[in-house]
């Protein structure tokens, strides 16, 4: 539950400071180079902000960063510079041709402040230690860049649910923890388990500052989002509900495994059952297609009884971007958290909700979400 108490001595007007610092976890990754690149379009005018909710007329008042203020840096264990990343999501279509060279600048600006993440294979040091080197690096770069806040993203590849009884912590729960500890707001846009670790649980309440998650809502589980509380509105009987998803990339290759697909599936199954009442037969299953490179096609199969008995089919069909869709919801996860951090606003924030498949203690259904959001927007501008 969200504490949305106010930290005293916490200022509530304007950003006061020069920039807003936005660490990614997967720095090198598609989506974090198409945000990085997508901020610098939008903040020298070169593009128009499709896709970002917090450009809409609902959050003038909101009191939120501008995009123009963000200063990017983050970890990954890759070492492929960050305009070499933008040369190749252009020449496959996720960028526009000739914004990679735009936006040259800021691209190696953002690469100049990715430090080496982990474990990686071999590295013998302890959680305790791994939370600490991380940490240092993000309060690090708050403090060389002035940032007045630093809010930390994990857009790292999907890991399996740590089996129960393990010792060591999972990867996303020691950047979650070390985001923590840096005092730093805390967005998790993947299914891995991030703060939600019980280890953690002490630390989340006790590091008073915002985060929210999991699990971005960027396409088939939109869509099913919408169209499940349909089917129980018009009280039609959903006898089976199936999908499949083709998609290569990174994704594709990390969800290859069965355990990582699992993680990111109980999402999915978490919005039917959440909009459903119960959840139908069906599974989605999860192909790793190399040549798609960064696009995907999500089918989805629905079976449902109307008045009578009569059995009907409803079947969609979601081809798109990932890295295209899921960018314009990280920055505006950045811009809400971070001003719900100068806000003073503490604890898990459920009324972002609208940006997650598997979110914190809220409701599934897209537009009670939106209502939520726009009603934590309205907040926001009250707080100025």
């Amino acid at each position: 539950m969200s504490e949305h108490a106010k930290t005293p001595g916490t200022p509530t007007g304007p950003e006061s400071g020069p920039g807003t610092g936005v660490w990614f976890i997967g720095a090198r990754g598609s989506v974090a180079t198409t945000a990085v690149a997508g901020c610098a379009a939008l903040a020298a005018g070169l593009c128009p902000p499709t896709g970002m909710v917090t450009e809409t007329e609902a959050f003038a008042a909101a009191g939120l960063p501008a995009l123009s203020s963000f200063v990017f840096g983050g970890h990954d264990t890759l070492d492929w510079p960050l305009p070499k990343r933008a040369e190749a999501l252009a020449e496959q279509g996720v960028l526009p041709h000739g914004l990679a060279r735009a936006v040259h600048a800021e691209l190696t600006a953002a690469d100049r402040e990715i430090r080496t993440g982990g474990p990686m294979a071999g590295d013998t040091r302890t959680d305790e230690e791994l939370i600490a080197a991380f940490a240092a690096d993000i309060e690090d770069f708050t403090r060389r860049t002035s940032a007045a806040r630093t809010v930390v993203v994990n857009l790292a590849s999907t890991e399996p649910a740590p089996a129960q009884g393990e010792a060591r912590l999972p990867a996303s729960s020691l950047y979650a923890a070390a985001a923590l500890r840096a005092g730093c707001a805390y967005v998790n846009f993947t299914p891995s388990t991030g703060e939600r670790h019980p280890a953690l649980q002490e630390l989340s309440r006790t590091a008073r500052v915002p985060y929210a998650g999991r699990d971005g809502k960027t396409g088939q589980t939109l869509l099913r989002a919408v169209l499940a509380p349909m089917f129980r509105q018009r009280a039609l009987a959903v006898r089976a509900w199936s999908g499949t998803n083709l998609l290569g990339g990174g994704d594709g290759a990390a969800l290859a495994d069965s355990a990582a697909a699992a993680a990111k599936n109980a999402g999915k199954n978490r919005v039917l059952q959440d909009n459903l009442g119960t959840l139908p037969e069906g599974q989605v299953h999860i192909d790793d297609v190399p040549a798609l490179g960064e696009w995907k096609t999500a089918w989805d199969h629905v079976a449902f009884e109307g008045f009578l008995g009569s059995r009907m089919i409803l079947q969609t069909i979601w081809q798109g971007c990932d890295s295209a869709l899921a960018a314009p919801l990280v920055l505006d996860l950045a811009r809400l958290t971070a001003r719900a951090h100068q806000a003073g606003i503490t604890g898990s924030l459920p009324e972002l909700g609208f940006y997650f498949k598997d979110p914190d203690g809220t409701s599934s259904a897209l537009a009670e979400q939106y209502d939520a959001l726009l009603g934590f927007a309205a907040r926001l501008g009250e707080l100025r």
